[in-house]
């Protein structure tokens, strides 16, 4: 394979891939693993590649073509693990959506008994949303297209490790000659290891309420286990599922009774249960009421009139003088940039908050030559605008003198979504299965990096959680039932996968919003892009820039509307922490 540019300095690499039996590394196992230890010359130093016998199914088989006849002669990931272990020491990992990668290689390691050495990682998808490189989406096989890489097993480790080491290389390249950080982040982060949790399955009754010991057990009531059971937890789980129960992993106002065998518990949950007046039953006593348990009240289907139809798809043309422009803004005070920022919306261009490759245009104000990024700038030879060309733009258009010359047509780029303003709602494509909230702001050196939290929240019909797990953020960054969870793993470049289409019905918004850590405020970090990705496409775009003293601030709503699915662009901020605003949306959170 040609190496035709040289890794950036600074940092030991290691490129790892690993196929996976599923999506969650507390359940699922690692099948296959490569890990490829470069020179700075991009050339493969050491190498370790091997299929794994996980010891249970294999999962998508479909998807990665290791069937359980293939593992089966395979060693177990502990008779790997020390040899692999010696080839991360001491390197930066890096793996296209890294996070992923190194949290299954990290619950590996910890069943076998031993501990990550690996101390950072960098996510080329991360690296790649960062530099805006004109593809319709980040996927490994995008961008092995978009840099010319050939790519001739897709889903094989060794295959997809080998394409990621020339992804990588082109992209650190360009970063380097657009002086922009690369994504690199510490591995020793705030994330705890938790016990699995019951799936969440949806009922089709509605919830009763509180139990009743004169009525006993009703279809639909939202039953909570605490501590050990007799039975294993994950069987009684689905023992009470299949009694038309609902079971939920923690205590809310709609709780209807907590299962624990510790009569003397002082477990969160049944101390939260006590407070509320909610029943706790021991497993016996639960038991009994299984023999009988009452025909529930089916959820009401919804109404003709808000079943979401089929709608034609439409194209939108571009009306905007400006569409398809990126704009960089550099110099000029809070308020000048915002107000320019503003303008730059309304004709139809998105501003940009790093000097990256999809920038088209820097729009120069007060003490922004004196910009560390101009000199890359004019070696890039980007038009410079000043205020009043943008001004000027958005004065109507004078019809051109008699054989006048045309303005030459900027051609925009081939990917443009439709740019939000502020506080604007468009209805979602309704085939729009699954999506990503993407966020970004202007990267900053290791050094001198925001502590941004991007945080999500299922709220229900009432505009609150139904429980504490309902909040997503750092040490919680999965729902219970997987379909939603934090993603993309970068110093300034985080994000909120959502599976629509398996969403529970019981949430009618995800709320994404995001807090800064330490004395730090939005008005510091500077405006916020935000694009809102299919897995194949950006469906919408925005940039909010009003903070200024805010330390919390909701970014955006997905949310239902007469059976369809909306995307709101918010913006709205707030000076108190991330505590605060979790409790505002009913979260308990412990002192």
């Amino acid at each position: 394979m040609a190496r035709p540019v040289r890794l950036p300095t600074g940092h030991r690499w290691v490129v790892v891939d690993v196929e996976t039996s599923g999506l969650r590394s507390s359940t699922h196992r690692v099948l296959s693993v490569a890990a490829l230890a470069l020179h700075e010359d991009g050339s493969v130093e050491r190498e370790l590649v091997t299929l794994l016998n996980p010891g249970c199914d294999p999962g998508p088989v479909h998807i990665h073509n290791l069937t359980a006849q293939r593992l089966a002669g395979a060693p177990r990931f502990e008779e790997v693990a020390k040899d692999l272990l010696e080839l991360l020491d001491g390197r930066t990992l890096v793996a296209h959506n890294a996070s992923f990668d190194y949290g299954f290689l990290d619950a590996e390691v910890r069943r076998a008994g031993m501990t990550m050495p690996t101390r950072q990682r960098l996510c080329t998808l991360a690296l790649s949303r960062r530099l805006e490189i004109d593809v319709p989406n980040h996927k490994l096989s995008t961008l092995a297209a978009h840099w010319k890489v050939r790519q001739n097993r897709a889903h094989d480790a060794y295959d997809d490790a080998l394409v990621l080491t020339e992804v990588f290389a082109h992209s650190a390249s360009l970063a380097e000659s657009l002086r922009l950080p690369l994504p690199v982040v510490g591995c020793a982060d705030r994330r705890a290891v938790y016990p699995d949790r019951v799936p969440r399955v949806e009922s089709p009754w509605r919830n009763p309420g509180r139990l009743d010991p004169g009525v006993g057990l009703v279809q639909g009531m939202k039953l909570v286990i605490s501590g050990s059971t007799d039975i294993p937890r994950l069987a009684l789980a689905a023992r009470l599922t299949d009694a038309g129960l609902d079971v939920m992993n923690s205590v809310s106002r709609q709780t209807s009774v907590v299962v624990c065998n510790d009569p003397h518990s002082s477990s969160a949950k049944v101390r939260r249960a006590v407070a509320d007046g909610i029943p706790v039953l021991t497993e016996r006593q639960l038991g009994k009421l299984l023999l009988h348990v009452t025909p529930g009240e089916p959820k009401a289907a919804a109404a003709p009139s808000e079943v979401q139809q089929p709608r034609p798809a439409t194209t939108i043309v571009p009306t905007k003088p400006w569409h398809g422009r990126r704009v960089l803004i550099v110099g000029g005070s809070h308020s000048d940039s915002v107000l320019m920022r503003s303008r730059i919306v309304q004709l139809g261009a998105k501003p940009s908050v790093n000097l990256s490759a999809g920038v088209t245009d820097v729009l120069v104000l007060d003490g922004g030559e004196l910009d560390p990024r101009m000199d890359r700038v004019s070696a890039r030879q980007l038009p410079l605008l000043t205020a009043a060309d943008v001004n000027s733009a958005l004065e109507p258009a004078a019809p051109p003198e008699p054989g006048a010359p045309l303005e030459p047509i900027r051609p925009p780029s081939q990917w443009v979504a439709p740019l939000l303003a502020r506080g604007e709602v468009i209805d979602l494509p309704p085939q729009t299965a699954s999506l990503t909230v993407n966020a970004s702001w202007r990267a900053h050196t290791e050094d001198d990096a925001f502590d941004v939290d991007v945080v999500a929240l299922l709220l229900g019909e009432d505009g609150r959680v139904g429980c504490d797990e309902d909040f997503l953020f750092y040490n919680s960054p999965t729902s219970s039932d997987g379909t939603v969870e934090l993603s993309c793993d970068g110093s300034s470049e985080q994000g909120v996968r959502i599976e629509l289409a398996a969403l529970h019905s019981d949430y009618q918004c995800v709320s994404v919003s995001a807090a800064i850590g330490g004395d730090r405020t939005f008005g510091e970090l500077g405006p916020i892009s935000v694009t809102v990705d299919a897995p194949d496409h950006t469906i919408a775009s925005f940039v909010l820039d009003a903070g200024t003293t805010e330390r919390t601030m909701h970014f955006a709503e997905i949310y239902r509307r007469a059976g369809r699915w909306r995307l709101r662009a918010v913006g709205q901020g707030y000076e108190y922490d991330l505590a605060t605003l979790a409790t505002e949306y009913g979260v308990t959170v412990d002192d």
